[in-house]
């Protein structure tokens, strides 16, 4: 069975209300995506920008009528030389797709992230199980490996810790199989607490992560922080996240573009004594330890 996919190269300014439109007349998704390889910027906290030409992407279900759904999207939009293109999408076990291409991943000397159904053949082996899902964090992206390694590198045995923006949880979840005695897993997003829980449920720690939204956050500070979000929020954050650690704790931070390292350290400096940077590709690590 092939999926019907419709696609329309807009105006940035004009890509909310073709997606408005596309969901109205019936699509099962949405997506928008860049129509020129034009670079994206990092948004302020709260901002959603878009390219300038943005391409939006609606998948239908088999046996819609394309002259149809064309004359309604004309007739919504009030868009001249509307130029909808057609194709087709094969139905595919999507669930079971990424295992083409996630195995698993040893980070450190002991820490390995490994999909169902596999395991390393090593003996001290510390193994968080997780499958790609809704939420961002398996481990493949420079940041997360890079905070993976430092957990491996500083296990935080009968440490308290806080992964801040979880994603997947699998910072929380490595931390707690490394030894933590307490761990607090923070979000904005209520799906990255769920997708946390979840994981930390099919590792077998379902009651050794708490999963909250920043304000549900009152547990006192904690012997490490790790926060792997983007520069500009760590900035916004400074003050918080400082707030959280505890004399002579730890800060990792990441999710910094190299070149806005120099920045973010900055706005820790008053409260925390900061390592040499670790880098990986086109990112940074930061290691501070609270004065």
């Amino acid at each position: 069975m092939a999926w019907l996919q419709f696609s329309l190269d807009v105006h940035g300014d004009q890509a909310e209300a073709v997606s408005i439109a596309l969901d109205a007349a019936g699509a099962m998704s949405v997506s928008i995506i860049d129509a020129a390889d034009q670079s994206l910027l990092e948004p302020a906290p709260g901002e959603t920008p878009l390219w300038e030409s943005s391409r939006i992407v609606g998948l239908f279900a088999p046996g819609t009528d394309v002259l149809t759904l064309q004359k309604t999207l004309q007739e919504q939009l009030v868009m001249p030389a509307l130029q909808l293109r057609v194709g087709h999408l094969e139905d595919r076990d999507w669930s079971n797709t990424w295992r083409k291409n996630f195995r698993a991943m040893r980070f450190g000397q002991r820490l390995w992230v490994c999909p169902s159904g596999e395991e390393p053949g090593q003996p001290d082996a510390v193994i968080v199980q997780l499958d790609p899902g809704l939420a961002f964090g398996t481990g493949t992206h420079a940041t997360t490996a890079m905070c993976l390694e430092w957990l491996d590198t500083h296990p935080p045995v009968g440490l308290s810790v806080m992964d801040y923006g979880c994603g997947s949880g699998i910072l929380a979840i490595a931390a707690h199989k490394l030894g933590a005695s307490r761990v607090i897993a923070v979000d904005i997003d209520p799906q990255a607490l769920r997708a946390t829980r979840e994981n930390a449920d099919r590792n077998g720690i379902e009651n050794g992560i708490m999963a909250l939204l920043p304000g549900g956050v009152d547990a006192g500070p904690v012997d490490i922080m790790l926060a792997n979000i983007l520069a500009n929020p760590l900035i916004e954050y400074a003050d918080r996240l400082a707030g959280l650690v505890c004399q002579g704790g730890y800060i990792v931070l990441t999710g910094i573009l190299a070149g806005q390292g120099v920045e973010v350290m900055a706005a820790y400096r008053h409260w925390f004594d900061f390592s040499p940077v670790v880098i990986r590709e086109e990112w940074v690590l930061l290691e501070g330890i609270r004065k």
